[in-house]
């Protein structure tokens, strides 16, 4: 296993010379829009694999909290293969290394680990303060327990989510401990015009190397409709988008769109990739960068809404399905039925069992079904599964047992209950009332700790 002790020191001794940008990987396209993301490592699950209750709310006004619980899965390892200004390829232009000259050293090439999915992920972001503030997309950190970033010099840090916004699908995170950081130079993202020049950079392919493309401004002001291919992320509706026929691949998310005198005016964050290979009519989206600052302006001055969270959300630790159905019953045949999760839990390490359902805990989606001792009741939320060392586990809820009210308030289905916890913050204590297998009722007091972005 990889140690990743000391993120955020200088590495010792000379500083080895960064090798040339590797080649763009060639265009994959397919009919439908997808985030810009690699996933590493997919957990056997596919689609809406986790639950959460965390989701972001209107009374959401908590500061940063502390992070969620440390993941039992070590992030990717980095390698050392970042442009520095000055390095370039045979294919790279003169013009279009210039531009890299100025925006590169201002990136960090992101890797997350979703421990309660069994996925890995790699991405890009754009460090928009010397003190280690970085601004990306929301899907890159969503679901995250581990965030590891690295500077164009080569130096790793660990980093926390210091706010989101998902239907903006932007987010905000602080390298831990870092200092004297360069910035990217920003532009004005409301004077460019259809047919302008443009360079997008990211970490293509996961390929752990910035690589630029180039192209134009093909339109402006569009509207989409984006989604992860075979990961927990949900689809969202995007406007007021930039449309570029640069070519932006899996890996870019997060990344720069650079206008001609080398200033970020987008954020690269869909496009039509993946599936075969296909050059002709491909797009690339990014967010205008001013829209994308004044959600980080807001998530600077703590001022959570229905769309921006500040901080961690709340954290049950426990699997729950989706759906609006009241019947644990029906919510363990539509699981059977391989529709997937939805969910609310995080934290915690061990984990044993015969992978039936029936685990005492679990530290990841990966072995989860539904289990096949239910609560007799008529109406309430299945636990599908506990996550070790979480609040639920603490406090003895097992997979099949039911959730029937929490303070008091009755709960029906796995949406109703996402939707009442996700009104408190970490560190609240609640009362869960539940029925368990063998038909005991209880109600535990259990105290929300801190999960991963929704």
């Amino acid at each position: 296993m990889q140690d990743y002790s000391g993120y955020g020191q200088p590495p010792a001794g000379p500083t080895m010379p960064m090798p040339p940008m590797p080649p763009r990987p060639p265009r994959r396209r397919v009919g439908a829009l997808s985030y810009l993301l690699v996933a590493l490592a997919a957990g056997a699950l596919g689609a809406g694999s986790v639950v959460a209750l965390y989701h972001p709310t209107a009374n959401n006004t908590s500061q940063a909290s502390p992070q969620p619980s440390s993941s039992a899965l070590n992030p990717p390892p980095p390698s050392s293969a970042v442009p520095q200004p000055g390095s370039s390829s045979p294919s790279t232009s003169a013009g279009e290394q210039a531009i890299v000259n100025k925006v590169a050293p201002g990136l960090v090439i992101i890797n997350t680990t979703l421990q309660y999915n069994s996925e890995q992920a790699a991405a890009t972001g754009m460090v928009i303060t010397s003190d280690g503030l970085v601004l990306t997309n929301n899907h890159v950190i969503e679901d995250s327990t581990s965030i590891v970033a690295r500077t164009a010099n080569g130096h790793r840090y660990q980093a926390k989510v210091v706010g989101y916004d998902v239907t903006g699908d932007v987010a905000l995170i602080q390298l831990q401990g870092a200092s004297g950081l360069k910035t990217v130079p920003i532009g004005n993202s409301a004077a460019i015009k259809t047919g302008d020049s443009v360079v997008a950079m990211g970490n293509a392919e996961g390929q752990s190397a910035i690589v630029p493309a180039v192209g134009q401004v093909t339109a402006l002001n569009q509207t989409i409709t984006a989604g992860d291919q075979g990961g927990s992320v949900t689809q969202e509706t995007l406007h007021n988008m930039i449309q570029t026929n640069a070519d932006i691949v899996s890996g870019d998310s997060g990344g720069p769109l650079a206008n001609s005198a080398g200033q970020v005016i987008g954020m690269d964050t869909a496009g039509n990739d993946g599936g075969f290979a296909v050059q002709q009519n491909s797009s690339g989206y990014a967010i205008p960068i001013q829209n994308a600052l004044a959600v980080v302006a807001q998530i600077r001055q703590g001022q959570a809404s229905s769309t921006v969270t500040i901080g961690y959300p709340p954290f049950m630790g426990v699997y729950i399905g989706q759906g609006s159905n009241n019947d644990p019953q029906a919510q363990a045949q539509l699981q059977n039925g391989g529709n997937g999760f939805g969910g609310n839990g995080f934290g915690g390490f061990g984990g044993n069992g015969n992978g039936n359902g029936n685990q005492n805990c679990y530290i990841s989606d990966q072995n989860l079904v539904a289990p096949a001792n239910i609560a007799n009741v008529n109406s309430g939320t299945l636990i599908l599964g506990t996550i070790c060392g979480g609040p639920a586990m603490a406090a003895g809820m097992t997979a099949g047992s039911v959730i029937t009210a929490v303070n008091g308030q009755a709960i029906g289905s796995p949406d109703t209950l996402t939707g009442v916890v996700s009104k408190f913050k970490p560190g609240t204590t609640i009362n869960v009332t539940w029925v368990s297998p063998s038909g005991h009722r209880s109600t535990s007091s259990i105290k929300l700790s801190a999960g991963p972005p929704q």
